[in-house]
């Protein structure tokens, strides 16, 4: 009988899977109740409450499984449940529908003046001719991130007669056809939209995509959302551009700090807010605790799970044999995503070496996890890899051959999208780790860690030269470089790492220098 124990408040609608299951025993309490047997606990199902932290781990050596019923997974420590074995579960759609919803509504109620009409007339005022709002029929939507979220509010948009241009430079063509949305530049979508909403994941990349550059862009009277996360919108800049009028309103679902207390943006008449309420739903809620429940009792019934976020449980002994070609085959992916700026049809991977002994499917799937991580807004881990791959149109090639390059192991990676095409080879090595051993057909050798910057140029006297005076100038300290060619004064290629990340000065400064083919920022976290 599996002790499963419900911390936080879920809805019991949603633990009816539980509740059914025969082989389990429910016990709905909190952590810190001085009579729950924590030892003996197999299960732990939490929302945010909850803090599943490395020491109460070690009070819970028997627990196997931690399901949370939510998208975030900020209040569990996933890296010491790995270590663990134990498999950390959440519900990365049960709030599609919800936040899709919230932000037609915002867009809807922004348009048509609704929140600051109805506290007119609350205050016994009729001001008509105040109120006067915008159709949304016939505008132009700009939808910069498009997927789970983005989709669903397409769908919505196209039903009330607006024509919809995304933003996602990772949208192949054949999806876009499908979901029948026009794919656009970032700048296309500036200075073409109506209204603009933002549905990308925060990364370092995203963080500030709406900024004074991008608004300058836009065209006189646009709009603005954000339902996603805060921070993809520059809070500071957006008030300055609904200052000086150019931004004609914007909806926020969500702050860089929550609450945001006294916050600059409330003073615009034009600005609607709402207290991060994109999941709140009944339905959302029901949906996430339901989702949860049934991976619970899937795990115990011995069947796979869908929405695991870190590496499933395995014996020791496994776990330690395919521990570095998981971290290897990660990198790969993480790499590959930052250097190739399009959507992808093709994946294939080879498998060399000793690594072609182990459980080479499990290899693909955690490559294509850090190779979606920072190009969607859901989590994608070993477990939903392939479907993620295949809703996108993705062939994934698998095959192991005896040509190892003169390495003890070795996986290759060639990817192909409509106009680019990239390859990439690493290794293992005893002692020194994961390692890059080959870029699109120069041999090069480099540790994939930190911050990177990877630049292809001619090979010509004084280019590294100049490259290094640009980032000493603008005290950007290299830690360590790496160069490869194909011949002498042809092609060649450097890759340097950072102590932080490259600021875009530098970058821009570097981009000037003559005999620069390209260069590409790379993050491995």
């Amino acid at each position: 009988m599996y002790q499963i124990l419900v911390a936080d408040a879920i809805s019991e609608d949603g633990l009816q899977p539980l509740l059914d299951f025969k082989n389990g025993q429910l016990i709905i309490k909190k952590v810190t109740d001085p009579d729950v047997e924590l030892d003996k606990v197999d299960a732990l199902l939490v929302r945010s409450a909850t803090q599943v932290t490395n020491d109460l781990l070690e009070k819970m050596p028997q627990l196997k499984i931690i399901a949370r019923a939510g998208v975030g997974v900020d209040n569990i420590d996933v890296t010491a449940a790995t270590k663990r074995g134990i498999i950390v579960v959440n519900a990365p759609d049960g709030n599609t529908i919800s936040t899709a919803e919230h932000t037609f509504a915002m867009m809807a109620s922004l348009m048509r003046n609704i929140p600051q009409a109805h506290q007119s007339v609350k205050n016994l005022e009729w001001r008509r001719n105040d109120f006067i709002g915008t159709e949304l029929y016939g505008k132009m939507l700009g939808i910069l991130g498009m997927g789970r979220i983005g989709s669903e509010l397409a769908k919505r948009a196209k039903v009330f007669g607006m024509s919809v241009h995304v933003y996602d430079p990772f949208l192949t063509k054949e999806r876009a056809n499908k979901l029948g949305v026009e794919s656009s530049s970032l700048d296309e979508v500036l200075e073409l939209a109506d209204i603009i909403t933002v549905h990308t994941p925060l990364t370092p990349q995203t963080k500030g995509l709406i900024n004074e550059d991008t608004l300058a862009k836009t065209k006189k009277g646009v709009y603005f959302l954000n339902c996603a996360r805060g921070g993809i919108i520059d809070e500071d800049a957006l008030a300055k551009f609904l200052g000086n009028g150019h931004v004609a309103g914007a909806a926020i679902d969500v702050f860089v700090t929550e609450p945001p207390g006294e916050h600059q943006l409330f003073k615009f008449d034009n600005v609607i807010v709402t207290p991060h309420l994109g999941a709140s739903t009944k339905e959302a809620q029901l949906n996430v605790a339901t989702q949860v429940a049934k991976e619970v009792r899937t795990y115990f019934e011995d069947k796979p799970v869908s929405n695991s976020i870190n590496l499933p449980a395995m014996s020791r002994d496994i776990f330690e044999k395919i521990r570095p070609f998981h971290h290897l085959s990660t990198k790969i992916g993480l790499i590959l995503s930052q250097c190739i700026k399009e959507g992808i049809d093709e994946l294939s991977i080879t498998y060399s070496g000793t690594v072609s002994d182990l459980e080479t499917s499990y290899l693909t799937k955690a490559l294509l996890a850090g190779f979606f991580k920072n190009r969607i807004d859901v989590h994608v881990n070993e477990v939903n890899a392939l479907l993620t791959a295949k809703e996108r149109g993705i062939t994934i090639g698998e095959k192991i051959s005896t040509n190892s390059f003169g390495y003890a192991n070795a996986i290759s990676v060639t990817a192909k999208g409509e106009k680019q095409h990239y390859s990439i080879r690493g290794t293992y090595i005893d002692h020194y780790g994961p390692r890059i051993v080959y870029l699109n057909d120069f041999n090069i050798d480099f540790h994939p860690e930190g911050n990177l910057l990877y630049i292809q140029h001619m090979d010509r006297p004084g280019v590294i030269g100049r490259v290094g005076k640009i980032l000493g100038d603008n005290e950007v300290n290299i830690a360590t470089m790496q160069v490869g060619r194909k011949q002498v004064g042809g092609e060649a290629i450097m890759v340097l790492s950072f102590d932080k990340p490259l600021d875009d000065e530098s970058l821009t400064s570097l981009t000037s220098l003559d005999d620069i083919v390209s260069l590409n920022r790379i993050r491995i976290n």
